[in-house]
């Protein structure tokens, strides 16, 4: 079993009278690509300033690489590397440079700083001005700055924030051939879900300052999928509808073109195309309704907005 490199146990803060985390739970596994997603005014924002020792910790535990982050915040800050939003770049000077200034800071080897420009694809324009690069690659040069110190665990708040497809899929690469090749540790917010699809292994979706789903997205999915619908196609759509129908599937009105199954997990969809097959229809098409992330995200989300206001301490049931 993995070992968690965060975890936060009833975590709770408040900005004066109002509020932001309500008894928040994470854990995130080492090794992961963890993507954290929430509303706006979730307190994602909260809570990452709370990881990176920027705002105290007035009740409950956060723990980073096993130890209290109260007892022992210089020595977690130091494994522990972060970009928030956009960097803070030197902008007259070269890419090397920023990191040179930076490199001085954390006291790594300066070897490090050609190890970092070369994991992020920046070697052949380290020489020249930060205000000279695009976007994309200021934020590429914003997790080199990160990874100076080599830490085991990286904090991305909205790194493809205002990029263009092929910036946002440059940052997507990286961040996945920073975890699959360096066995870092990914924490990862962004709004972009479809980005999450595609990289994240693990995520927790919060809202109102409390979690309401964790776990893997194949857990998710799988949990989603319970009441699909799955429309199929046949050379003979009335004896498949009909068929169906004597073996206890539960389907719908017929319609012109198609016929609807619902099923209750996916071994029905491998069941029921063999009974076809093995009656002597010609299967053209099967294709489910399983919702995507996004689709998902508004109805964890939705749904706990409909509910009444106790705080929920299990995830949300899809």
């Amino acid at each position: 079993m993995k070992k968690n490199i965060i975890e936060t146990h009833g975590l709770s803060f408040s900005f004066g009278n109002r509020q932001v985390l309500h008894n928040l739970q994470l854990r995130v596994p080492k090794g992961a690509i963890f993507g954290f997603l929430g509303p706006n005014g979730a307190g994602k924002s909260t809570t990452i300033r709370i990881l990176l020792g920027l705002l105290p910790v007035p009740k409950g535990q956060v723990l980073l690489h096993g130890l209290d982050l109260k007892e022992n915040r210089i020595h977690i800050l130091s494994r522990t590397g972060a970009l928030i939003e956009m960097p803070t770049l030197y902008r007259h000077l070269s890419g090397y440079d920023n990191l040179e200034m930076h490199r001085r800071m954390v006291q790594a080897p300066k070897a490090r700083i050609a190890e970092v420009l070369q994991t992020v694809g920046l070697t052949q324009d380290a020489k020249r001005k930060t205000k000279e690069y695009s976007l994309g690659m200021s934020q590429r040069l914003g997790i080199a700055l990160a990874l100076l110190a080599d830490p085991e665990l990286l904090i991305l708040d909205e790194p493809t924030n205002g990029l263009d497809p092929s910036g946002i899929r440059e940052i997507r690469e990286l961040i996945i051939r920073l975890n699959r090749d360096f066995g870092k540790t990914i924490f990862l917010s962004s709004h972009l879900l479809s980005e999450i699809e595609k990289c994240a292994t693990e995520l927790a979706i919060i809202d109102k300052g409390a979690t309401l789903y964790q776990g893997s997205l194949q857990n998710l999915y799988q949990s989603a999928f319970q009441t699909n619908l799955l429309q199929l196609e046949t050379n003979n759509n009335t004896l498949a509808h009909k068929l169906l129908s004597d073996h206890q599937y539960h389907v719908l009105p017929q319609e012109a073109d198609s016929v609807t199954v619902q099923v209750q997990h996916k071994t029905e969809v491998a069941s029921l195309n063999r009974l076809l097959v093995e009656n002597g229809l010609e299967v053209y098409r099967l294709s489910s309704n399983t919702q995507n992330l996004e689709e998902l995200f508004l109805h964890i989300t939705n749904a706990d907005a409909a509910a009444p206001a106790t705080r929920q301490s299990e995830p949300a049931k899809l």
